[in-house]
């Protein structure tokens, strides 16, 4: 695709804020999915104190077409993490903290332990916020899952990102069915944890096949649905197919929620955890469907 439409051009974020907060997670040796995926958004969130804090280092086993995240061989864990987490979302007195972590193929459990325990070093820490966890497939192991599931989160995110057609191309090392499954064994495990899941548009993906998406999630009892463009991070990665117009989200959006979302948050620039905060109180507020167009 060539230069970007209009609606997709953003106000470079503020230098002040971005060291600020840059110097802070240096300090405590932690990484976030603000900076590591380049998110669009990194600027909006640092300003008000917001990061989603990315686990078990910053290098992924795995080898998606679309993320800017660094592949290769991971280093061990830092049995300290947990712990300066709960130490940073104290310090940044966060109501909604988000974890989210490269993937771990590496590991046995596929860092479900790790996650278990930056879990309850948060809720010692941060009694009255809530925790929101972002993790990968774990190839699989529900015995796994079962450990983030003990933890108590209050929402387990694991993202589709893509439509079923499009997996050997974008997520080669994904299984479709894998991760509906892994959404659906949250709440057999659980029904009182929200499960999230979302998607990028604009990689060639047909309205036809995003509508199924919905309906494969809804089937899995999937609480929260989240669609955004998707951005070339580097001329190594996927190039955009298509840049989706602001009125094919609110269209998406209104499908979603008459479908049975209980909450979507839907434009250009929208990402899984970008103002996961309002989508944890809306889910709180009488058990009523909302939505929001970040853009």
């Amino acid at each position: 695709m060539g230069t970007r439409p209009q609606w997709l051009k953003m106000k470079a974020p503020d230098a002040v804020v971005l060291d600020k907060m840059e110097n802070m997670l240096k300090e405590l040796s932690l990484h976030t999915v603000c900076e590591s995926a380049n998110c669009p958004n990194i600027g909006q969130c640092f300003k008000h104190a917001t990061a989603t804090f990315m686990a078990m280092g910053d290098v992924c086993t795995r080898n998606c077409r679309f993320c800017a995240v660094a592949k290769g061989k991971p280093l061990p864990l830092d049995n300290e993490e947990p712990e300066r987490i709960a130490a940073a979302s104290k310090k940044l007195d966060l109501r909604h903290i988000v974890v989210t972590s490269v993937t771990r193929d590496d590991l046995k459990d596929g860092g479900a332990g790790h996650f278990a325990k930056i879990t309850r070093e948060i809720r010692r820490e941060n009694p009255e916020s809530t925790v929101e966890l972002l993790i990968p497939d774990l190839e699989g192991n529900w015995s796994a899952l079962k450990k983030i599931i003990e933890a108590k989160p209050d929402i387990i995110n694991h993202n589709i990102e893509t439509v079923e057609s499009l997996y050997k191309k974008v997520r080669p090392m994904a299984i479709y069915n894998r991760s509906i499954e892994l959404l659906k064994q949250v709440k057999i495990l659980d029904k009182n944890i929200y499960t999230k899941s979302g998607i990028m548009v604009g990689l060639g993906e047909t309205k036809v096949q995003v509508i199924k998406v919905m309906d494969d999630l809804l089937k899995a009892k999937c609480d929260i649905f989240t669609i955004g463009q998707y951005l070339r991070p580097s001329n190594n990665h996927l190039p955009v197919f298509e840049y989706v117009a602001p009125e094919q989200f609110e269209e998406y959006k209104k499908i979603a929620l008459e479908k049975g979302f209980k909450f979507v948050a839907s434009g250009p620039y929208v990402r899984s955890s970008y103002k996961a905060f309002e989508g944890m109180k809306a889910l709180k507020m009488d058990n009523k469907c909302y939505s929001s167009n970040f853009s």
